[in-house]
């Protein structure tokens, strides 16, 4: 297992839509164990493979609370099939580094997905792990959870976040 560099808001690549994975293999395998090793490390509990630069439909998820086992779902070409409910709940995320926001989701989620095997799954979750299933989805299909804000909390977000960045650089360049 090898630890991979997580992309940060603006890389464009994070705006793109992932390719369905088709092919079951040691690669596969490989990538999926590498993003849970790159996931435990940040730490989080969710990482899609956009977030590492592999345009793949591929995530890997674990709300477990830290003093509980790891519970690991790896979901291949996942799709939310079905939601319930309305849902208002803070979220983070890997890429967008330092910033939280109230983002309006399902309630409940019903995500179908392949295991890295290839075998065919359908999960139903609420709470973190139904929030999770639906922002890592939204990974392969070029959308983060800032897109999800409303116009004028989406623009003060971009002129807080730029500033933190050049605030960063300046403080990496001296």
């Amino acid at each position: 297992m090898a630890l991979r560099k997580i992309l940060h808001y603006p890389e464009p690549l994070l705006k793109k839509k992932s390719e369905p994975v088709t092919e079951f293999n040691d690669e596969l395998r490989q990538l999926a164990a590498d993003m849970a090793e790159t996931m435990y490390d940040a730490p989080g509990v969710g990482l899609a493979a956009p977030q590492v630069g592999i345009l793949k439909r591929l995530i890997v998820i674990d709300c477990s609370a830290s003093e509980e086992p790891n519970d690991l779902l790896v979901a291949v070409n996942p799709e939310i099939v079905d939601t319930e409910g309305d849902s208002f709940e803070e979220e983070g995320c890997l890429s967008v580094p330092g910033f939280w926001a109230s983002v309006k989701r399902a309630e409940k989620a019903t995500m179908r997905y392949r295991d890295v095997e290839g075998n065919l799954h359908e999960r139903t979750a609420d709470g973190l792990l139904g929030i999770c299933m639906q922002h890592e989805t939204d990974h392969l299909e070029g959308i983060l959870f800032i897109d999800r804000l409303s116009p004028l909390k989406r623009s003060l977000f971009r002129k807080k976040y730029m500033k933190r960045m050049k605030e960063r650089e300046q403080q990496d360049e001296a």
